[in-house]
């Protein structure tokens, strides 16, 4: 279809087939017609024109665990990044609303050294180059994408970013044949190679594979990957992302310390990682470990080992239904976070506890009504996550918005479906 037939679809309220994605059809379908008129200006009238849908992520357990090839929950969110776009020759141009253009010839996507580190050019290129190295068709686009997955809200903007890339690509000149995992693996090594960025793959896979998603990473070059058909909404809870603000500047040491404290462990038993070290293993060589590395990186340890035996707990009582034993290792990963891996506030700055008070003003508004909470993402500063019944939730809206400012609350679902083509 050309853009002036899809806005006449979407007038007629062709987007509700896709109600599964989205709670306000009529805002969205708005959002959509807004996109495609932008979409026209920029790059004229086109004889075929798609949308595309790509959702942010939560990290649901698992917190700090990838690293030292551990297991995670994670969840695609009802936050997404949609695009129009349509095929071109010989280059990539993709306009993002509020940002420059970028213009990427094909002819460039095959030395990192062509884009500058950290660019949304060297994440496009680093897409057509991993779809070529696994031999797999791409060619030009133009494309105009609006986000709801923004920049330091803790649901994963570049991941999403990456992955509609892949989604383009795959549907303009692939016939969608390429699995969304597989995607979600060319997002890593995007990130990884062009980018610059040493990410794991917890964030792609959860944006491209959609709903709540288990993941191993046992083997990282060959994670199991094990959607979960479960509904958060279905049993009356809304997952609240709570934006605390908080200064994001010089946490890198912060951030480092973590997987390598872990390793420092992991290399006193003559292993590169920690998994497949038992707590055992660890406390019968507390004393010497308490010499070598320290009390924080044992206790760092403790947790990485607790929290691998967690997730596997949690997904289970997903598919099992068991919510109230889901919720428990919500809780128990916040504690365990909090007290033992320490990344809810830095000690370079112990006067901001954004993340601390987030969590006790939540604690005492949810404790003992079948709710949870824990710090969500990488940690230090930023936000927390909190599972709320649907009739408490807009009271906790309320009070965490007037303790960290308006709009500090999101208050989300889980998406059922990652990376898609919005046929209408």
């Amino acid at each position: 279809m050309n853009a002036k037939e899809l806005i006449e679809k979407l007038k007629g309220g062709a987007l509700s087939k896709h109600a599964d994605l989205y709670r306000d059809i009529p805002a969205e379908t708005e959002r959509y017609i807004k996109a495609i008129e932008r979409f026209t200006e920029l790059y004229g009238e086109r004889d075929e024109v798609c949308l595309f849908s790509v959702p942010g992520r939560s990290e649901i357990s698992g917190n700090h665990t990838d690293h030292n090839h551990g297991c995670v929950l994670a969840g695609a969110i009802d936050r997404d990044i949609i695009a129009v776009a349509a095929k071109c020759d010989g280059e990539i141009r993709l306009q993002s609303e509020g940002y420059p253009e970028d213009r990427i010839k094909l002819s460039e996507t095959s030395d990192p050294s062509s884009q500058p580190d950290f660019s949304s050019g060297a994440l496009i290129a680093g897409m057509v180059d991993g779809f070529r190295r696994r031999g797999i068709p791409v060619g030009g686009f133009v494309a105009y994408t609006v986000t709801e997955v923004l920049k330091g809200s803790g649901i994963s903007s570049s991941a999403a970013f990456e992955v509609m890339v892949g989604n383009i690509l795959n549907h303009l000149y692939g016939e969608g044949r390429t699995d969304n995992a597989e995607i979600a693996k060319i997002a890593q090594y995007s990130e990884n190679v062009w980018f610059g960025k040493p990410s794991g793959l917890m964030d792609q896979t959860a944006c491209a594979v959609g709903g709540f998603v288990y993941i191993d990473f046992a083997d990282p070059e060959s994670p199991v990957i094990e959607p979960i058909p479960f509904s958060l909404s279905r049993a009356g809870y809304d997952l609240m992302i709570v934006n605390t603000g908080g200064n994001h500047a010089d946490l890198n040491a912060d951030y480092a310390s973590i997987p390598a404290e872990m390793k420092a462990v992991a290399a006193f038993f003559g292993q590169s990682v920690l998994r497949g070290i038992t707590e055992n293993q660890l406390l019968e060589n507390a004393p010497i470990l308490r010499r070598t590395v320290g009390d924080r990186a044992l206790l760092r340890a403790l947790h990485f080992v607790r929290e691998n035996e967690r997730v596997k707990r949690q997904a289970a009582a997903l598919k099992a239904g068991d919510l109230a034993a889901f919720l428990d290792g919500v809780n128990a990963s916040g504690k365990s976070s909090f007290c033992y891996l320490q990344n809810v506030y830095t000690n370079a700055n112990v006067e901001e506890q954004g993340l601390s008070l987030a969590l006790a003003v939540s604690d005492g508004l949810l404790a003992g009504k079948g709710c949870a909470c824990r710090v969500h993402g990488g940690g230090f500063a930023g936000t927390i996550q909190a599972f709320v019944k649907r009739d408490l939730s807009e009271g906790y809206a309320a009070v965490l918005d007037a303790v960290f400012g308006a709009g500090s609350v999101m208050r989300l679902s889980i998406r059922p479906r990652g990376a898609v083509k919005i046929d209408l």
